[in-house]
């Protein structure tokens, strides 16, 4: 197993494997910038699990793949083009009902998808889900002793991603 980060999109590229599952989590820095998303979807698509080489390896199935994606700043681009005031502390969103409309349509939405599309177009077969999918990801409410985060959760339960990881995740 491995964890490690990626020098190759300015470190915002976590990198985790198992065998034949590779997980990486891209953060908005790469979101952000076009060009490094092209570039690193580029990348992603080529790429084959650490069990899988050259001669009798290369006749594996292609790698599990899972690509875990942020947001960037368009979640706040477009909270302010539709005049939604947004409040970040300490480096988080306060996500009030109204943002948390905006949020959804920018991750689950414009996001995930120009990235699978992006991802089919390179013939890398991509399905896009979130964690409310499937109730993939489950949570409560983040509790701060002096700060509302409104409905920002904590994550309590990765069932999905330790269904399919095993204790690796």
């Amino acid at each position: 197993m491995k964890n490690e980060k990626s020098d190759n999109h300015n470190s915002d590229v976590g990198v985790k494997t198992r065998k034949n599952l590779v997980v990486i989590k891209i953060g908005g820095n790469i979101i952000d910038d076009e060009e490094k998303l092209s570039s690193f979807l580029k990348d992603f698509a080529l790429l084959n699990p650490p069990d899988h080489g050259i001669g009798a390896e290369s006749l594996l199935p292609p790698a599990a793949k899972i690509l875990i994606h942020g947001g960037g700043k368009l979640a706040s681009k477009l909270a302010k083009q539709l005049a939604i005031p947004q409040q970040i502390i300490e480096g988080r969103r306060i996500t009030d009902a109204e943002t948390l409309k905006v949020v959804t349509m920018i991750y689950a939405g414009y996001i995930n998808k120009n990235i699978v599309a992006q991802l089919q177009g390179l013939n890398c077969n991509s399905v896009g889900l979130t964690g409310a999918d499937g109730n993939l990801v489950q949570a409560h409410k983040r509790n701060h002793p002096t700060i509302d985060y409104g409905l920002v959760v904590n994550f309590d339960n990765f069932f999905f991603l330790k269904f399919i990881m095993g204790d690796f995740f």
